[in-house]
């Protein structure tokens, strides 16, 4: 702001003052207009509905459903980030998970209207087990539903919808402040696996149940968030990344179960128009499932009772942000093969008497075990024991924050190996992002069996593979920002 000078000072002295200061404020204007476009980060948000008609097959278990409801709507979320050189967009879909197809698709589509390289775009699934059938062509899914008119249309639709909602977000881009924090939810995420006193390993062992030793594996309670604020200090979005089984609901309703009430709270807290990006975890072996007490956990009761403890942690850590002073954005990609799971020409056949004998009606019926077997045999043979190919990615913000991507449900070990072993001080990993193999066990959990092994359609030690990939990444990029400081 200029001074207001005496009137008695010398007209002379009065004018190459003001030239002096003028100049001054023009110098200090302009480093401060560079400073500024340098560390200025944008962010656009928008969100799409993508509630399928009613009587659409839904996905998430080995019986078949049709919804008849819609309990809460499902929404392709998209962020898209711009430091000013360099675009990233991030989506998360409330659905059961991404597939290779649907996202080359809604890449393609983002390229040609936004010049946006593919590498650039990250599209993640939330695991919502009351969504609609995601069909990846394996028999299980024709079997429930997948080929069904409904979820066809639905699915040719799905690639649209994606775009839309990255091109709406580009199109509100508006400066912000960047903060990141790490919150801790405890007391609503738990290991699913279990040692028995058997000696073995068990899957939901059941409630209360005394045969329980201890649970086989951990799980991860961090909250890593990024919180977005508008000039006025107002707070815009956040990006949550958390670790738990969205299989609390149920039922025959769509709903985006956890997510979606994380959401609605957050809005009624701060403000209607407050964006919400919640991107899945690392929890192929975590689910909600507390086996220490009794009762029933199911329903939208559970979710909302989830939600609110996740929401209320969210409100808690927006107060112990710390800014990103450095918002260069920075993203890479490497496209890997795992192998197959080795199954053998005998349990081939097995499998597909075990899958006549369950389309035939015949009784008795199978197990829940033999047909989770037979669906991971007769996919795997139908491909021919073909390697995988799947996709590692990395998304950064200056040296700051990170955020990966993984293709299918990764158990929660694997996940916090990522995020420990990262140069970044917070790092999120999304799951079921950009295409999805299933369930990726961690080495230890191969030889103790059980649902998630059994389904499991690639070979022991993908997982680790797929850690050393993410980390070599970020490792890399954390090196190159250094090298730009």
């Amino acid at each position: 702001m200029l001074i207001a000078f005496r009137a008695t000072w010398n007209p002379l002295i009065l004018y190459f003052t003001v030239l002096l200061y003028s100049t001054v404020l023009l110098f200090c204007g302009t480093a401060r207009g560079e400073d500024l476009k340098a560390s200025t980060l944008r962010i656009g948000t928008a969100a799409v509905d993508i509630t399928p008609r009613l009587g659409t097959s839904m996905a998430g278990y080995y019986s078949p459903r049709g919804a008849d409801g819609v309990h809460d709507p499902l929404f392709a979320k998209a962020v898209v980030l711009n430091d000013g050189e360099t675009k990233l967009a991030i989506v998360s879909l409330d659905l059961i998970k991404t597939t290779h197809a649907v996202v080359e698709k809604a890449r393609k589509l983002i390229a040609e209207q936004m010049s946006l390289p593919p590498d650039a775009v990250m599209i993640s699934a939330t695991h919502s087990h009351t969504g609609p059938v995601i069909p990846t062509g394996s028999a299980r899914e024709d079997d429930f539903g997948g080929t069904s008119p409904q979820v066809t249309e639905y699915v040719d639709k799905l690639p649209q919808w994606i775009a839309q909602a990255v091109a709406s977000a580009d199109q509100e881009l508006q400066p912000i402040e960047a903060s990141m924090t790490v919150g801790q939810c405890k007391g609503i995420a738990f290991n699913r696996r279990f040692f028995m006193q058997s000696g073995k390993v068990a899957w939901n062992a059941g409630k209360l149940n005394p045969l329980i030793v201890r649970a086989a594996g951990p799980v991860d309670e961090d909250l890593p968030t990024l919180l977005f604020t508008n000039a006025k200090g107002v707070r815009q979005a956040a990006l949550l990344n958390y670790s738990i089984h969205l299989d609390t609901v149920g039922g025959t309703e769509f709903s985006a179960d956890i997510p979606g009430h994380v959401s609605r709270m957050l809005a009624d807290a701060i403000s209607p128009d407050f964006f919400t990006l919640y991107l899945t975890a690392c929890c192929g072996d975590v689910n909600h499932i507390d086996v220490s007490l009794g009762g029933k956990q199911k329903g939208h009761e559970e979710s909302t009772r989830i939600g609110t403890l996740l929401a209320a942690e969210t409100l808690r850590a927006f107060d112990q942000t710390t800014p990103l002073t450095n918002v260069r954005l920075s993203y890479a990609s490497q496209r890997l093969q795992l192998h197959a799971y080795p199954v053998s020409d005998e349990e081939i056949e097995t499998a597909k008497r075990v899958l006549d004998k369950r389309r035939s009606g015949v009784k008795p019926e199978p197990s829940f075990r033999e047909l989770v077997a037979a669906y991971r045999a007769i996919d795997i043979a139908e491909r021919k024991r073909e390697p995988w190919d799947v996709e590692v990615q990395v998304f950064t913000i200056g040296n700051h924050a990170a955020i990966v991507s993984l293709p299918g449900e990764i158990f929660v070990e694997l996940g916090m190996s990522i995020r420990q072993g990262s140069p970044f001080p917070i790092t999120g990993v999304a799951e079921l992002a950009n295409g999805s193999i299933g369930y990726v066990p961690n080495r230890v959990a191969y030889p103790q069996g059980e649902y998630e092994v059994l389904s499991a359609r690639c070979a022991q030690g993908s997982g680790e593979i797929l850690v050393d990939a993410a980390l070599e990444m970020l490792s890399t990029l954390y090196r190159n920002e250094a090298s730009r400081e």
